[in-house]
Protein backbone atom coordinates (compact mmCIF):
# COMPACT_ATOMS: atom_id res chain seq x y z
CA UNK A 1 0.00 0.00 0.00
CA UNK A 2 1.21 3.18 -0.70
CA UNK A 3 2.48 5.72 1.97
CA UNK A 4 0.17 8.92 1.31
CA UNK A 5 2.19 10.59 4.08
CA UNK A 6 3.65 14.12 2.55
CA UNK A 7 6.99 14.31 1.98
CA UNK A 8 10.04 16.47 3.63
CA UNK A 9 12.11 18.99 2.52
CA UNK A 10 14.82 17.21 4.66
CA UNK A 11 14.16 13.83 3.15
CA UNK A 12 13.99 15.40 -0.89
CA UNK A 13 16.99 17.30 0.07
CA UNK A 14 18.85 14.04 1.08
CA UNK A 15 17.22 12.14 -1.82
CA UNK A 16 18.79 14.85 -4.03
CA UNK A 17 22.21 14.09 -2.23
CA UNK A 18 22.46 11.06 -2.76
CA UNK A 19 21.94 11.58 -6.36
CA UNK A 20 24.28 14.24 -6.52
CA UNK A 21 27.24 12.16 -4.92
CA UNK A 22 26.47 8.69 -6.99
CA UNK A 23 26.60 11.18 -10.07
CA UNK A 24 30.01 12.62 -9.30
CA UNK A 25 31.24 8.80 -8.54
CA UNK A 26 30.31 7.95 -11.67
CA UNK A 27 32.00 10.54 -13.20
CA UNK A 28 34.90 10.30 -11.43
CA UNK A 29 35.31 6.48 -12.16
CA UNK A 30 35.23 7.21 -15.70
CA UNK A 31 37.54 9.85 -15.71
CA UNK A 32 39.94 7.50 -14.07
CA UNK A 33 39.20 4.58 -16.69
CA UNK A 34 39.71 7.17 -19.60
CA UNK A 35 42.96 6.82 -21.51
CA UNK A 36 45.94 8.71 -20.78
CA UNK A 37 46.12 10.51 -24.04
CA UNK A 38 42.75 11.72 -22.65
CA UNK A 39 43.22 12.78 -19.81
CA UNK A 40 46.33 14.83 -21.23
CA UNK A 41 44.95 16.70 -24.08
CA UNK A 42 46.39 19.94 -24.94
CA UNK A 43 42.97 21.35 -24.56
CA UNK A 44 42.87 20.18 -20.68
CA UNK A 45 46.46 20.91 -20.20
CA UNK A 46 46.14 24.58 -21.02
CA UNK A 47 43.15 25.15 -18.99
CA UNK A 48 44.88 23.69 -16.02
CA UNK A 49 48.19 25.61 -16.83
CA UNK A 50 49.93 28.65 -15.81
CA UNK A 51 49.95 31.20 -19.04
CA UNK A 52 53.69 31.17 -20.88
CA UNK A 53 55.83 33.77 -19.82
CA UNK A 54 55.67 36.97 -21.48
CA UNK A 55 58.39 36.97 -24.71
CA UNK A 56 61.26 38.52 -24.21
CA UNK A 57 64.27 38.94 -26.20
CA UNK A 58 67.29 36.82 -24.91
CA UNK A 59 70.76 38.47 -25.99
CA UNK A 60 73.74 38.03 -24.53
CA UNK A 61 75.47 41.33 -22.62
CA UNK A 62 78.47 40.24 -20.78
CA UNK A 63 77.48 41.93 -17.70
CA UNK A 64 78.04 41.03 -14.07
CA UNK A 65 74.09 40.98 -13.63
CA UNK A 66 73.28 39.25 -16.98
CA UNK A 67 69.95 39.53 -18.20
CA UNK A 68 69.04 42.49 -15.35
CA UNK A 69 71.15 44.73 -16.78
CA UNK A 70 69.67 46.66 -19.07
CA UNK A 71 67.11 47.09 -16.85
CA UNK A 72 70.28 48.38 -14.23
CA UNK A 73 71.24 50.79 -17.21
CA UNK A 74 68.07 52.44 -17.42
CA UNK A 75 67.81 53.30 -13.99
CA UNK A 76 71.35 54.37 -14.36
CA UNK A 77 70.82 56.76 -17.37
CA UNK A 78 67.73 58.28 -15.69
CA UNK A 79 70.01 59.61 -12.75
CA UNK A 80 72.33 62.20 -13.74
CA UNK A 81 74.84 63.57 -11.16
CA UNK A 82 72.97 66.13 -10.28
CA UNK A 83 75.37 68.09 -7.88
CA UNK A 84 78.19 67.83 -10.01
CA UNK A 85 79.94 70.89 -10.25
CA UNK A 86 80.19 70.74 -13.84
CA UNK A 87 76.38 70.97 -13.95
CA UNK A 88 74.05 74.28 -14.25
CA UNK A 89 74.14 74.60 -10.34
CA UNK A 90 77.13 76.32 -9.25
CA UNK A 91 78.86 79.27 -9.77
CA UNK A 92 81.05 78.86 -6.54
CA UNK A 93 83.14 75.94 -5.66
CA UNK A 94 82.87 76.96 -1.93
CA UNK A 95 78.87 76.02 -2.17
CA UNK A 96 80.00 73.31 -4.42
CA UNK A 97 82.14 71.38 -1.76
CA UNK A 98 79.68 72.67 1.25
CA UNK A 99 76.87 71.30 -0.55
CA UNK A 100 78.48 68.27 -1.80
CA UNK A 101 79.97 67.59 1.56
CA UNK A 102 76.94 66.88 2.88
CA UNK A 103 75.54 64.34 0.32
CA UNK A 104 78.41 62.49 1.21
CA UNK A 105 78.13 62.30 4.76
CA UNK A 106 74.63 61.62 4.48
CA UNK A 107 74.65 58.80 2.33
CA UNK A 108 77.71 57.35 4.29
CA UNK A 109 75.24 57.11 7.52
CA UNK A 110 77.52 57.06 10.02
CA UNK A 111 78.08 60.29 12.08
CA UNK A 112 79.03 58.88 15.68
CA UNK A 113 79.70 61.05 18.39
CA UNK A 114 83.30 62.88 18.81
CA UNK A 115 85.43 61.71 21.26
CA UNK A 116 89.09 62.60 22.56
CA UNK A 117 91.34 60.06 20.92
CA UNK A 118 92.95 59.35 24.31
CA UNK A 119 96.11 58.30 22.60
CA UNK A 120 98.19 54.85 24.54
CA UNK A 121 101.85 54.36 23.45
CA UNK A 122 101.96 50.46 23.26
CA UNK A 123 105.50 50.45 21.91
CA UNK A 124 108.22 52.44 20.74
CA UNK A 125 111.27 51.74 19.09
CA UNK A 126 114.34 53.58 17.64
CA UNK A 127 115.32 52.92 13.76
CA UNK A 128 118.21 54.52 13.78
CA UNK A 129 116.83 57.75 11.48
CA UNK A 130 113.11 57.30 12.48
CA UNK A 131 111.36 56.57 15.58
CA UNK A 132 108.25 54.21 15.45
CA UNK A 133 105.33 54.09 18.01
CA UNK A 134 102.74 51.61 17.69
CA UNK A 135 99.42 53.41 19.45
CA UNK A 136 96.20 53.28 20.17
CA UNK A 137 93.33 55.83 20.03
CA UNK A 138 89.67 56.40 19.93
CA UNK A 139 87.80 57.38 16.69
CA UNK A 140 83.94 56.68 18.92
CA UNK A 141 83.33 55.62 21.68
CA UNK A 142 82.87 52.07 20.81
CA UNK A 143 86.49 51.38 19.00
CA UNK A 144 90.22 52.14 19.85
CA UNK A 145 92.16 51.47 17.17
CA UNK A 146 95.55 50.27 16.45
CA UNK A 147 97.91 52.57 14.65
CA UNK A 148 101.95 52.92 13.56
CA UNK A 149 103.25 56.56 13.54
CA UNK A 150 106.46 56.90 12.03
CA UNK A 151 108.39 60.17 13.16
CA UNK A 152 112.09 61.15 11.56
CA UNK A 153 114.52 62.07 14.20
CA UNK A 154 116.32 64.66 12.32
CA UNK A 155 114.19 67.43 11.87
CA UNK A 156 114.31 71.11 12.52
CA UNK A 157 110.22 72.30 14.52
CA UNK A 158 107.50 70.88 12.82
CA UNK A 159 107.40 68.29 9.97
CA UNK A 160 104.96 67.44 7.19
CA UNK A 161 102.92 64.48 7.89
CA UNK A 162 101.35 61.85 5.42
CA UNK A 163 98.30 59.47 6.47
CA UNK A 164 99.15 56.16 4.34
CA UNK A 165 95.85 54.46 3.48
CA UNK A 166 96.49 50.32 2.98
CA UNK A 167 94.94 48.59 0.38
CA UNK A 168 92.52 46.04 0.67
CA UNK A 169 93.74 42.84 -1.91
CA UNK A 170 91.89 40.47 -0.20
CA UNK A 171 94.19 40.66 2.68
CA UNK A 172 92.14 41.23 5.70
CA UNK A 173 94.77 39.16 8.70
CA UNK A 174 97.19 42.40 7.92
CA UNK A 175 96.43 46.22 7.49
CA UNK A 176 98.58 48.79 8.28
CA UNK A 177 101.76 46.38 7.91
CA UNK A 178 100.89 46.10 4.26
CA UNK A 179 102.68 49.64 4.00
CA UNK A 180 105.82 48.99 6.55
CA UNK A 181 108.87 47.26 6.17
CA UNK A 182 109.63 46.01 9.55
CA UNK A 183 113.38 44.72 8.24
CA UNK A 184 111.89 41.02 9.01
CA UNK A 185 108.52 40.67 7.64
CA UNK A 186 105.83 37.97 7.62
CA UNK A 187 105.98 35.84 4.66
CA UNK A 188 102.36 37.13 4.28
CA UNK A 189 103.60 40.71 3.44
CA UNK A 190 107.17 39.88 1.56
CA UNK A 191 104.87 38.39 -0.81
CA UNK A 192 102.05 41.19 -0.89
CA UNK A 193 104.19 43.79 -0.75
CA UNK A 194 105.97 42.57 -3.72
CA UNK A 195 102.99 42.11 -5.83
CA UNK A 196 101.30 45.60 -4.73
CA UNK A 197 104.43 48.36 -3.81
CA UNK A 198 107.48 46.80 -6.21
CA UNK A 199 108.25 45.39 -2.77
CA UNK A 200 109.21 48.70 -1.79
CA UNK A 201 106.57 49.65 1.43
CA UNK A 202 105.16 53.25 1.01
CA UNK A 203 105.29 54.61 4.93
CA UNK A 204 108.42 53.41 5.52
CA UNK A 205 110.01 55.14 2.64
CA UNK A 206 108.23 58.18 3.15
CA UNK A 207 109.64 58.57 6.70
CA UNK A 208 113.25 58.07 5.46
CA UNK A 209 112.63 61.00 3.50
CA UNK A 210 111.58 63.41 5.94
CA UNK A 211 108.02 62.55 6.73
CA UNK A 212 105.73 61.76 9.84
CA UNK A 213 103.96 58.89 8.55
CA UNK A 214 100.98 57.15 10.43
CA UNK A 215 99.21 54.38 9.12
CA UNK A 216 95.89 52.33 10.70
CA UNK A 217 93.80 49.41 10.58
CA UNK A 218 90.68 50.02 8.44
CA UNK A 219 88.02 48.21 9.73
CA UNK A 220 87.64 45.17 9.73
CA UNK A 221 91.76 44.69 8.77
CA UNK A 222 94.76 43.53 10.83
CA UNK A 223 94.06 43.74 14.42
CA UNK A 224 90.59 44.52 13.77
CA UNK A 225 90.17 41.60 11.96
CA UNK A 226 87.38 38.91 11.82
CA UNK A 227 87.75 35.89 13.56
CA UNK A 228 85.07 32.73 13.50
CA UNK A 229 84.56 30.39 16.53
CA UNK A 230 86.14 27.51 15.06
CA UNK A 231 89.06 29.57 14.15
CA UNK A 232 90.00 30.86 17.43
CA UNK A 233 92.57 27.68 17.70
CA UNK A 234 94.89 29.28 15.55
CA UNK A 235 94.97 32.35 17.96
CA UNK A 236 95.45 36.28 17.93
CA UNK A 237 98.94 36.33 17.54
CA UNK A 238 99.43 36.66 13.67
CA UNK A 239 103.47 36.09 14.15
CA UNK A 240 102.65 32.55 14.65
CA UNK A 241 100.47 32.02 11.13
CA UNK A 242 101.86 30.09 9.31
CA UNK A 243 101.36 31.56 4.97
CA UNK A 244 98.54 28.66 5.05
CA UNK A 245 96.86 29.84 8.15
CA UNK A 246 96.73 33.30 6.89
CA UNK A 247 95.37 31.95 3.27
CA UNK A 248 92.92 29.96 5.13
CA UNK A 249 91.84 32.86 7.72
CA UNK A 250 91.57 35.43 5.00
CA UNK A 251 89.58 33.50 2.89
CA UNK A 252 86.75 33.15 6.44
CA UNK A 253 86.92 36.83 6.21
CA UNK A 254 86.46 37.47 2.41
CA UNK A 255 83.31 34.68 2.40
CA UNK A 256 81.96 37.37 5.58
CA UNK A 257 82.10 40.47 3.39
CA UNK A 258 78.28 40.15 3.09
CA UNK A 259 77.84 39.33 6.90
CA UNK A 260 79.83 42.45 7.90
CA UNK A 261 77.70 45.02 5.53
CA UNK A 262 74.28 43.39 6.38
CA UNK A 263 75.44 43.61 10.53
CA UNK A 264 76.27 47.06 10.26
CA UNK A 265 73.25 48.36 8.28
CA UNK A 266 71.48 47.01 10.70
CA UNK A 267 73.57 48.55 13.79
CA UNK A 268 72.30 51.81 12.30
CA UNK A 269 75.46 52.06 10.28
CA UNK A 270 77.79 51.50 6.59
CA UNK A 271 81.01 49.99 5.67
CA UNK A 272 82.15 52.81 3.85
CA UNK A 273 80.68 55.09 6.54
CA UNK A 274 83.05 53.56 9.47
CA UNK A 275 86.48 53.22 6.99
CA UNK A 276 85.91 57.10 6.43
CA UNK A 277 85.44 58.32 9.63
CA UNK A 278 88.19 56.16 11.14
CA UNK A 279 90.68 57.92 8.41
CA UNK A 280 89.38 61.79 9.79
CA UNK A 281 89.43 60.83 12.90
CA UNK A 282 93.07 59.89 12.57
CA UNK A 283 93.85 63.21 11.20
CA UNK A 284 92.01 64.49 14.29
CA UNK A 285 94.71 62.66 16.00
CA UNK A 286 97.99 63.72 14.04
CA UNK A 287 96.83 67.90 14.51
CA UNK A 288 97.48 66.81 18.33
CA UNK A 289 101.43 65.77 17.63
CA UNK A 290 103.73 68.12 18.50
CA UNK A 291 105.93 67.03 15.64
CA UNK A 292 103.47 67.58 12.63
CA UNK A 293 102.66 70.71 11.12
CA UNK A 294 98.84 70.71 10.44
CA UNK A 295 99.10 72.54 7.73
CA UNK A 296 101.46 70.08 5.71
CA UNK A 297 99.30 66.90 5.63
CA UNK A 298 98.56 65.01 2.93
CA UNK A 299 96.90 61.60 1.95
CA UNK A 300 97.84 58.49 -0.24
CA UNK A 301 96.93 55.27 -0.89
CA UNK A 302 96.81 52.24 -3.82
CA UNK A 303 93.69 50.71 -4.57
CA UNK A 304 91.10 50.38 -1.27
CA UNK A 305 94.10 52.31 0.36
CA UNK A 306 93.16 54.99 -3.00
CA UNK A 307 89.40 54.76 -3.04
CA UNK A 308 89.89 55.94 1.13
CA UNK A 309 91.98 58.63 0.14
CA UNK A 310 89.66 59.72 -2.73
CA UNK A 311 87.44 59.99 0.29
CA UNK A 312 89.55 61.71 2.73
CA UNK A 313 91.03 64.23 0.55
CA UNK A 314 87.10 65.13 -0.62
CA UNK A 315 86.05 65.32 2.90
CA UNK A 316 88.59 67.11 5.17
CA UNK A 317 90.35 70.59 4.49
CA UNK A 318 93.35 69.66 6.67
CA UNK A 319 94.40 67.34 3.89
CA UNK A 320 96.44 70.25 1.58
CA UNK A 321 97.61 67.28 -0.36
CA UNK A 322 95.94 64.01 -1.89
CA UNK A 323 96.99 61.27 -4.03
CA UNK A 324 94.52 58.71 -5.27
CA UNK A 325 96.39 55.99 -7.18
CA UNK A 326 95.29 52.64 -8.28
CA UNK A 327 91.15 54.00 -7.93
CA UNK A 328 89.32 56.20 -9.73
CA UNK A 329 86.94 56.14 -12.72
CA UNK A 330 83.58 57.42 -13.51
CA UNK A 331 81.18 55.06 -12.43
CA UNK A 332 78.71 54.06 -15.38
CA UNK A 333 80.80 51.81 -17.53
CA UNK A 334 81.85 50.43 -14.55
CA UNK A 335 78.40 48.59 -13.92
CA UNK A 336 78.62 46.43 -16.89
CA UNK A 337 81.60 44.14 -15.95
CA UNK A 338 83.74 45.64 -13.02
CA UNK A 339 81.11 45.13 -9.76
CA UNK A 340 82.44 41.17 -9.10
CA UNK A 341 86.04 42.38 -8.87
CA UNK A 342 85.12 45.27 -6.23
CA UNK A 343 84.76 44.75 -2.76
CA UNK A 344 81.53 45.82 -0.36
CA UNK A 345 83.38 48.66 1.26
CA UNK A 346 83.32 50.54 -2.33
CA UNK A 347 79.65 51.22 -2.41
CA UNK A 348 77.90 53.61 -1.21
CA UNK A 349 74.06 53.89 -1.13
CA UNK A 350 72.52 56.82 -2.24
CA UNK A 351 75.60 58.49 -3.40
CA UNK A 352 75.28 58.23 -7.05
CA UNK A 353 72.37 60.05 -7.58
CA UNK A 354 74.41 63.01 -6.98
CA UNK A 355 78.12 62.70 -7.34
CA UNK A 356 80.40 60.63 -9.08
CA UNK A 357 83.64 59.56 -8.41
CA UNK A 358 85.39 62.30 -9.94
CA UNK A 359 82.82 64.29 -8.32
CA UNK A 360 83.60 63.54 -4.52
CA UNK A 361 87.34 63.43 -4.89
CA UNK A 362 87.25 67.00 -6.09
CA UNK A 363 85.18 68.06 -3.73
CA UNK A 364 88.55 69.19 -2.39
CA UNK A 365 89.37 71.54 -5.30
CA UNK A 366 91.03 73.95 -5.65
CA UNK A 367 93.61 72.05 -2.88
CA UNK A 368 96.23 70.20 -4.79
CA UNK A 369 95.40 66.59 -6.29
CA UNK A 370 97.27 63.83 -7.64
CA UNK A 371 95.68 60.70 -9.39
CA UNK A 372 97.36 58.24 -10.74
CA UNK A 373 96.06 55.81 -12.59
CA UNK A 374 97.03 51.76 -14.22
CA UNK A 375 96.49 51.76 -18.03
CA UNK A 376 96.53 47.35 -17.51
CA UNK A 377 94.31 47.75 -14.06
CA UNK A 378 91.74 45.18 -15.11
CA UNK A 379 89.35 46.41 -11.80
CA UNK A 380 88.32 49.44 -13.70
CA UNK A 381 86.94 49.77 -17.53
CA UNK A 382 89.87 52.21 -19.21
CA UNK A 383 86.60 54.62 -20.82
CA UNK A 384 86.12 55.15 -17.12
CA UNK A 385 89.40 55.67 -15.97
CA UNK A 386 89.81 58.66 -18.74
CA UNK A 387 86.83 60.40 -18.15
CA UNK A 388 87.65 60.23 -14.80
CA UNK A 389 90.14 61.98 -15.77
CA UNK A 390 88.75 64.44 -17.76
CA UNK A 391 86.08 65.28 -15.33
CA UNK A 392 88.38 66.32 -12.46
CA UNK A 393 90.61 68.50 -14.70
CA UNK A 394 86.95 70.24 -16.02
CA UNK A 395 85.98 70.50 -12.27
CA UNK A 396 89.55 72.39 -11.49
CA UNK A 397 89.32 74.23 -14.90
CA UNK A 398 85.75 75.28 -13.96
CA UNK A 399 87.21 76.56 -9.73
CA UNK A 400 89.92 78.59 -10.88
CA UNK A 401 92.61 75.99 -10.44
CA UNK A 402 93.59 74.46 -13.52
CA UNK A 403 97.41 73.60 -12.77
CA UNK A 404 96.34 72.17 -8.99
CA UNK A 405 95.77 68.87 -10.82
CA UNK A 406 97.81 66.15 -12.33
CA UNK A 407 96.59 63.36 -13.45
CA UNK A 408 98.81 60.38 -14.87
CA UNK A 409 98.63 56.99 -16.42
CA UNK A 410 101.15 54.06 -16.18
CA UNK A 411 101.78 51.47 -18.46
CA UNK A 412 101.86 49.08 -15.63
CA UNK A 413 98.95 46.27 -13.61
CA UNK A 414 96.95 47.34 -10.41
CA UNK A 415 99.99 48.32 -8.31
CA UNK A 416 101.72 51.17 -6.66
CA UNK A 417 105.06 50.85 -8.25
CA UNK A 418 108.41 52.60 -7.74
CA UNK A 419 107.84 54.88 -10.66
CA UNK A 420 104.66 55.61 -8.96
CA UNK A 421 105.74 56.46 -6.12
CA UNK A 422 108.88 57.83 -6.80
CA UNK A 423 106.01 60.75 -8.40
CA UNK A 424 103.95 60.71 -6.19
CA UNK A 425 106.39 61.46 -3.01
CA UNK A 426 108.30 64.40 -5.59
CA UNK A 427 104.66 65.40 -5.39
CA UNK A 428 104.47 65.47 -2.00
CA UNK A 429 108.07 67.74 -1.59
CA UNK A 430 106.59 70.22 -3.91
CA UNK A 431 103.49 71.06 -1.80
CA UNK A 432 104.24 69.61 1.89
CA UNK A 433 107.99 70.75 2.29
Amino acid sequence: MADSRPISRRKVLGVLGCAASASAAASASAAASASPAARESPAHAQAAAAPPDQPRPLTPDSADTGSLYPGIERLADRSGFSASFLGDRWSSVDDYRTEGRKLLLRALGYNPPPVDPRPEVVSRVDLGGVIREKILFSTTPEFRVPAYVHVPKDRNGRLPAVVDLHSHGGMFVFGKEKVIDFGVNHPAMVEYQKENYAGRPTATELARRGYVVITIDAFPFGERRLMMDEDLKHGWDRSKYTLQDVRMLNAKCREKESAVVKSLTYAGATWPGVVAWDDMRTVDYLVTRPEVDPARIGCCGVSMGGWRSLLLSGLDDRIAAGCVAGFMSTVRPMIRRHMETHSFVHFIPGLHEYLDLPDVVALRAPKPLLVLQCKQDGLFPPEGMQEAVRKIAAIYHKGGAPDAFVGKFYDVPHRFDVPMQEDAFTWFDRYLK
